[in-house]
């Protein structure tokens, strides 16, 4: 329980550094930089994916050296480096080499953590580790944005001294990285190490699938932002309903994740993906400011329902010693598909407007908890 809570304070940091700058993006490069929706669409899809093909590669080579707790840290101080970056940005180009560096940071480490959590908690509370962590780690997200938000109305457009203040956090995240303990088992673990498609249980294979299928309708949450922000709200309210949704993950994650402990996996994942193909449908069709608020607050729950249990799903199915190499196969999966995700959210808006995005999204959500409710006929056992 240690170092889930020690992973839970890095993530509350890094994620109050993260989401001081995130919402501010999408505007930032098209208000200030003057950019395009396309052009929001190619950095966060070239970020993004060039970030996750590094994913199975640190998870493979975390459970490969035992050293997930010195990638991790690498992979933290990657983020941080992405901050300073982006202070010294004069353009989207800037833009785009800093969410590269930060999200290579990511991709660094967030196999190598995943697997530590995994590995500290036993099999029946794997949900509850992971829902735990995801709750710090996104109210992080609610004190980054409430910051960014106090920020801007004292300085309006100030977006550089925001990015600049974003760096605190994140020194203070690796700092506290270097209090991870390695766990017992994998100092003992005498598995001859070794990976293949094969080895993989015939569910998570399917599972891997649909997940790539689904996340080619699941673009950048700043499209969601950009969506708020042409139908009238301003910088700082966008800044609110961001707030908003954060709020949702975090209050809800921690319960999710102990409930999926409890009913199983398939459940909830089912019910997420559903509740995502909502809310998708209704930004399609959202025309006035204050429907808003309950549409990210539904958005939130879909997130709570699904990242920390798909991960709990995942280190329950997969063979016991490529925990960090199967969770890492699966964002780097998520994170290709992002590419096309976002690069098609972009242009979609581009040719036929707003809502075509979220028709889009809301298909692929739907596809997802049919797919999911098939390839699990059986729930996981925990």
């Amino acid at each position: 329980m240690f170092n889930i809570i020690v992973l839970g304070i890095v993530s509350f940091l890094t994620d109050v550094s993260t989401e001081m700058v995130y919402p501010l993006l999408p505007i930032f490069l098209t208000a200030t930089l003057g950019t395009s929706p396309a052009i929001v669409g190619i950095i966060e899809g070239i970020a993004e994916s060039l970030a996750s093909l590094l994913k199975v590669f640190s998870g493979y080579w975390g459970d490969k050296t035992r050293k997930k707790k010195e990638l991790a840290i690498v992979g933290y101080g990657g983020s941080l480096f992405g901050k300073v970056i982006l202070v010294l940005a004069g353009s989207w180009g800037g833009v785009l080499a800093s969410r590269v560096v930060d999200r290579l940071g990511k991709g660094i480490r967030t196999a190598p953590r995943d697997a530590l959590i995994a590995d500290s908690a036993d099999a029946k509370s794997r949900g509850h580790a992971f829902g735990l962590h995801r709750a710090m780690d996104t109210f992080g997200a609610v004190i980054g944005v409430t910051i960014a938000y106090l920020l801007l109305i004292r300085n309006a457009a100030d977006f550089k001294r925001i990015f600049f203040l974003s760096m605190i956090p994140a020194v203070l995240g690796v700092v506290a990285l270097f209090l991870v303990r390695q766990p017992r088992e994998i100092k003992d673990s005498g598995k001859k190490f070794g990976f293949s498609w094969s080895l993989l249980d015939g569910r998570l294979k399917a599972f891997l699938i649909l997940a790539f299928v689904f996340n080619l309708g699941n673009s950048s949450n700043q499209f969601l932002l950009l969506r708020a922000s042409k139908i009238g709200v301003s910088t700082a309210s966008v800044l609110l309903l961001y707030l908003a949704y954060n709020l949702s993950y975090g209050i809800l994650s921690y319960p999710a994740g102990r409930f999926s402990d409890k009913v199983g996996r398939k459940r909830i994942l089912v019910l997420g993906y559903f509740v995502y193909a909502l809310v998708y449908f209704a930004f399609a069709q959202v025309t006035h400011v204050s429907a808003l608020w309950g549409l990210f607050i539904i958005y939130g729950m879909y997130i709570a329902l699904t990242e920390g249990v798909e991960k709990a799903l995942l280190a329950d199915i997969a063979p016991s010693h490529l925990r960090g190499t199967v969770i890492g196969l699966h964002a780097t999966l998520v994170g290709l598909a992002l590419l096309p995700a976002s690069f098609i959210a972009g242009f979609l808006w581009d040719l036929f407007g707003p809502p075509a995005p979220f028709y889009f999204g809301a298909s692929m959500g739907l596809i997802a908890a049919i797919g999911l409710f098939i390839i699990l006929r059986e729930d996981v056992p925990n």
